[in-house]
């Protein structure tokens, strides 16, 4: 099912591609970019997961500065039946997380210095189990192609604003640049949030499974909504096009149902994880579960919801430098 999304989409960049360059250059135009989009392609498949760590700021987080995480990812790869995936971190207060690979042989999992500090054992664990979702679903080679195809096109609206538009077999002359510029960029968002939100529900459900605790994943998507609106995550403010990628929104949106969200409501997702937690029987963390379950309905407004008897301010689990 994912090699035919991918290929969907491979296909759907690829016809933006071509739209855009007749748009800007006429036949000309639109032939180079189909060879433009070819490469593009090519390069997105083999190596997109490179270009987003890269894009990201993200660094290799060896054994030795994170054991604890080390073995929370371990253990729960092993739960998932997949390999193990890298680890990269992040260097931004807002807690966040994402994974990207072509397949489970070849996955990374990037958090953020934010999260790791912020989190509980068991909220990171759900975190993480929801990361290998996605890979074991292949999620991540379509998040990952996404985005990269997503940049390009957005790149080749503004070569087309500057440079297009002179050639007389463009269709609608210099005003097709500035057309171009516009639509481009809003039909690839459309593309990559298309494939991006029913995921999303996907991953929390299956992560749920693999951690068998989707309380703690409800409470890490509690916390980290909120301080996403607090901290700015300067690396996907500069590449907006990878905000898809990340467990919650990193530009900090308004979490909507909507044609134009990238994510779920989090409030949406956190009462789906309440549902598996009762149809699984997750098990309370003490004896008031109705109040803790009640409580994850609230807006994160206020102090974070948290699992009942963990310190509502962790410090840091280890020498991130």
């Amino acid at each position: 099912m994912n090699a035919i999304r991918t290929a969907f989409l491979l296909a759907a960049m690829t016809a933006l591609f071509m739209a855009v360059g007749f748009v800007v250059g006429g036949r000309i135009g639109m032939i180079l970019a189909l060879g433009f989009a070819l490469v593009t392609n090519l390069i997105a498949f083999w190596n997109s997961d490179k270009l987003v760590l890269r894009m990201q700021q993200a660094r290799p987080l060896g054994r030795a500065n994170a054991p604890e995480l080390h073995e929370i990812v371990a253990d729960l790869s092993a739960r998932a039946g997949i390999p193990t995936p890298a680890l990269y971190l992040i260097e931004t207060e807002q807690p966040n997380a994402f994974a990207t690979g072509r397949n489970p042989d070849n996955a990374a999992i990037a958090v953020s210095r934010g999260l790791v500090e912020t989190l509980e054992r068991r909220e990171l664990a759900g975190v993480i189990a929801h990361e290998l979702a996605h890979i074991r679903n292949r999620d991540t080679l379509t998040m990952t192609v996404t985005a990269t195809l997503a940049g390009a096109i957005t790149m080749l609206a503004q070569f087309g604003f500057w440079f297009g538009g002179r050639d007389s077999n463009a269709p609608l002359g210099p005003f097709g640049a500035i057309l171009a510029i516009i639509v481009a960029p809003i039909a690839a968002m459309l593309v990559q949030m298309a494939v991006s939100r029913t995921r999303e529900y996907e991953a929390d459900r299956d992560g749920a499974a693999i951690s068998g605790d989707p309380l703690a994943l409800a409470s890490a998507l509690q916390k980290i909504s909120r301080m996403a609106k607090t901290f700015e995550n300067p690396w996907a403010r500069r590449n907006p096009g990878m905000a898809h990628m990340y467990i919650v929104n990193p530009l900090s949106g308004r979490g909507q149902d909507n044609l134009f969200a990238t994510h779920p409501d989090v409030n949406n997702r956190i009462a789906e994880l309440l549902k598996i937690a009762d149809e699984i029987g997750a098990p309370p963390t003490n004896d008031e579960p109705r109040r803790a379950r009640r409580a994850m309905h609230v807006e994160a407004n206020g102090p974070a919801w948290r699992v009942p008897g963990t310190r509502p301010d962790p410090g840091p689990r280890g020498p991130w430098g």
